[in-house]
């Protein structure tokens, strides 16, 4: 075992728990994992397990591509249910990813070096996955392509003014945009990768995407150059786009939906449970991987204190709506108001507010910022108040709009509960294939960091 991988925490050097390491020890930390050791019974496990609700999720879509979508428990008032939840909810965690990789580049935090890399690819993933629901709630699949502007005989355009085509375009670009960033980034350890492998296979695989890259001087220029160009268009981008999901809602006409607030307050949501995401995977892979000499617990409390910053702001966005619900006076909205805190999901209401509200500040104390098991515990609980928020702000509108006499209850059935599910499972999966394929942790990055925090 490496020098720096049974080191024990030194205060001295809070990103880094080791008194001394030298490049190659923090080389062979995250490569050899990939290319000497086997991937074990845990990995193994984890695979089976994902790939069982992968195969759900495989099932639950054939059925309603052959059946339709009346097998959810979508009814003619509650046109939206989980699908349309769900796909605000992993673009929300996507969206985050990138945001907190490129936020912390600008503003040179060194503890990014340790959690940037799996962040990017949770965006990648969750992106690709929150792309499924809008084409799965189409009713027509096959006709998904109709809402890009494609040359055609009949000289037909999209629906400008349809939310379908603004997600599109949102989805597209940002998966685009996600890939490059995550790419550029990959560059140097894929060299390292190729230089090291001991396989003609692995030469050739890791080779032929490091696009040629030796590490010369200008190499390095050009590279830091074009990485902090997109980490600085990249946070224009993910406001955008998440906007852009806010105003999915905000450009209606249901009470609860016209609202200003809602594509900063959809954006701050999209900060809360990315970074919430990323504390979880941080401590999925810190174990997984056996990292904890480079993922250390001053991480996980900085993670906790913007998550506790990123609470208090959604507070203060649930008590404008409230605010804004009973000073505008319109019936409706009042009626949508006491609706959230008396209805039939009145009990998921107060649910999502004790997680996203009362749990995090739990982080108020510095024991708790510093305690792995807790952060991960209260990330998993805003997920799920961010959830819960995302299928709330739906569900309550639709089943209590204008006309008493469409009120109407959503229930969902199996296959709604399979397609919720399912496709965290297919993420874990996408997960599990890329830690044993590139470094979950940028190598060339924790060098750079060890020379900066004066241990190699």
């Amino acid at each position: 075992m490496s020098v720096i991988a049974s080191a024990p925490a030194n205060p001295a050097h809070p990103w880094i728990a080791a008194d001394r390491a030298s490049y190659g020890e923090v080389t062979a930390l995250i490569a050899d994992s990939i290319l000497l050791r086997p991937a074990g019974w845990r990995w193994w496990i984890a695979l089976g397990v994902s790939g069982l609700f992968v195969l759900a999720t495989m099932v639950a879509i054939y059925v309603l591509f052959t059946e339709g979508i009346g097998v959810w428990g979508v009814n003619s008032t509650v046109v939206w249910g989980y699908a349309i939840a769900s796909y605000v909810w992993w673009i929300a965690i996507g969206s985050g990813g990138t945001l907190i990789s490129a936020m912390l580049l600008i503003t040179r935090q060194r503890w990014r070096a340790s959690v940037n890399r799996f962040a990017e690819t949770m965006t990648i993933f969750a992106v690709s996955i929150s792309g499924l629901f809008p084409i799965l709630h189409l009713g027509r699949p096959q006709y998904f392509y109709w809402l890009a502007p494609y040359p055609n005989t009949m000289l037909l355009w999209p629906q400008w003014r349809s939310a379908l085509v603004w997600d599109f375009w949102a989805i597209v670009s940002y998966l685009l945009f996600s890939l490059l960033f995550l790419y550029v980034g990959l560059l140097p350890d894929l060299a390292t990768m190729r230089d090291r492998a001991t396989t003609i296979y692995g030469q050739v695989f890791y080779g032929a995407f490091a696009l040629g890259w030796r590490g010369s001087a200008h190499h390095w220029r050009c590279y830091e150059t074009f990485q902090i160009t997109l980490a600085a268009l990249a946070v224009p981008l993910v406001v955008s786009v998440h906007s852009i999901v806010g105003l999915d809602f905000a450009a209606s006409l249901m009470p609860g939906w016209q609202e200003t607030i809602f594509p900063p307050y959809f954006v701050v949501g999209a900060l809360f449970s990315g970074f919430a995401s990323v504390a979880i995977l941080t401590a999925l892979v810190r174990w997984g991987l056996r990292l904890e000499a480079v993922i250390t617990v001053h991480h996980f409390n900085a993670m906790a204190k913007i998550l506790l910053l990123a609470s208090v702001v959604m507070t203060c966005s649930y008590a404008t709506e409230w605010f804004m619900a009973w000073y505008a006076g319109a019936p409706a909205d009042r009626s949508l108001l006491a609706f959230l805190f008396t209805g039939s999901y009145a009990p998921l209401y107060w649910m999502q507010l004790s997680f996203n509200c009362l749990l995090p500040q739990a982080l108020w104390f510095p024991a708790v910022r510093r305690s792995v098991l807790c952060v991960v515990l209260i990330a998993v609980g805003i997920n799920i108040g961010m959830w819960l928020e995302r299928i709330l702000i739906i569900w309550n509108t639709l089943s209590h709009g204008y006309a008493v006499s469409l009120w109407r209850l959503f229930y969902p059935t199996l296959w709604d509960w399979i397609l919720l599910f399912g496709p965290v499972g297919l993420f874990v999966f996408f997960f599990l294939c890329f830690v044993r394929l590139v470094p979950a942790v940028p190598m060339n990055e924790l060098r750079k960091l060890c020379r900066e925090e004066h241990v190699a």
